[in-house]
């Protein structure tokens, strides 16, 4: 292997502020742990959570880095003392504690895996962050099962897109609400059996169609309060709500909770970023289990939208937050 440079390019978001904020920047390279990698990047991915970051809203964890970017694909140029799975030249993906948005970055390597086969660095960027939430959430939390009925909000963004391919493999029903016409027509090629228009069909009534008397199972949301209390009507008897962001507001005003009880329903939600390294090296070693065979096999995988040079971060999250896109966006390097 070359000998490793001494600085490095990153993207740095200063006080925070609109995408402009994001801009190149020289620094030193980061330094592995005991138990991390150092990685060479050649494609790191953009997220929702990477947006809330750069407008102050959602900090890093004690000890990981400032730097923005959460999912990556490279190549691994050096280990910590305590890595002993990986070698020099190994091509991986990884999810970060932060610092996706640079030439190099370290993370833990039990958060590390290998690329699956083949996959390119831009398609290998795509899958750590949105697989390692969409497991967690839907079949952990959610606890989906075969033969069980999954609605997901905003089934063409990068959660919703991973979220129809995986319960559709795993063998559930799913379904989807999405913003127009061609990314309902999108969220059928992910898996679903239906999509409903937001913007002119009402989910609740189209769900009770499709579903019947008994309801949907589980409910993965990423808006929040505005669906909170039809989210309680889609659900059938022991039926989950799983609340993994809140895009459209944090505080419910005014909710009916009896069809809590009368349900029996559980309302829950995590985060996947303060979660421990032991808590994420579990959900990677379920992945590399149950989910990296149908990757490798191609019966599932991301869908890439757009690529941007690093130096255009500004651009991407401009088409994030516009929500134009279907599927993921993704950084390259080199």
């Amino acid at each position: 292997m070359p000998s490793l440079p001494e600085t490095m390019t990153f993207i740095a978001h200063g006080e925070g502020g609109g995408p402009e904020v994001l801009v190149p920047q020289t620094g030193p390279l980061p330094v592995p742990k005991a138990d991390e990698v150092l990685i060479r990047v050649l494609a790191a991915g953009v997220n929702r959570p990477d947006v809330a970051q750069r407008l102050g809203h959602y900090p890093p964890p004690k000890g990981a880095s400032p730097v923005i970017g959460l999912e990556v694909a490279g190549e691994v140029v050096a280990t910590g003392s305590a890595a002993a799975r990986y070698k020099p030249g190994d091509r991986v993906c990884a999810l970060t504690n932060g610092g996706g948005y640079a030439e190099y970055t370290v993370a833990p390597e039990t958060q590390t895996l290998p690329w699956p086969e083949g996959f390119d660095a831009v398609r290998a960027a795509a899958i750590p962050e949105t697989f390692f939430t969409v497991w967690v959430n839907l079949f952990v939390h959610g606890r989906l099962k075969a033969g069980e009925t999954m609605l997901v909000h905003g089934g063409t963004s990068g959660i919703g897109s991973t979220a129809l391919q995986l319960a559709r493999e795993f063998g559930a029903r799913a379904f989807a609400t999405a913003g127009s016409a061609e990314k309902v027509a999108a969220c059928l090629e992910f898996g679903a059996e239906e999509a409903f228009d937001y913007k002119t069909q009402d989910f609740v009534e189209e769900m009770k169609r499709v579903a019947g008397p008994k309801g949907a199972d589980v409910v993965l949301d990423m808006l929040g309060a505005p669906y909170f209390q039809r989210n309680l009507r889609v659900l059938g008897m022991d039926g989950r709500l799983v609340i993994i962001a809140t895009m459209g507001g944090n505080e419910v005003e005014r909710a009916d909770i009896r069809p809590i009880m009368l349900k029996r329903l559980v309302v829950t939600g995590s985060t996947m970023r303060p979660r421990s390294t032991a808590e994420k090296g579990e959900i990677a070693r379920a992945l590399e289990e149950k989910v990296w065979p149908a990757l490798s096999a191609g019966r599932v995988g991301p869908r890439v939208h757009e690529t941007f040079p690093l130096a255009d971060a500004a651009a991407a999250h401009r088409l994030m937050e516009s929500s134009a896109h279907i599927g993921k966006i993704v950084l390259t390097l080199g």
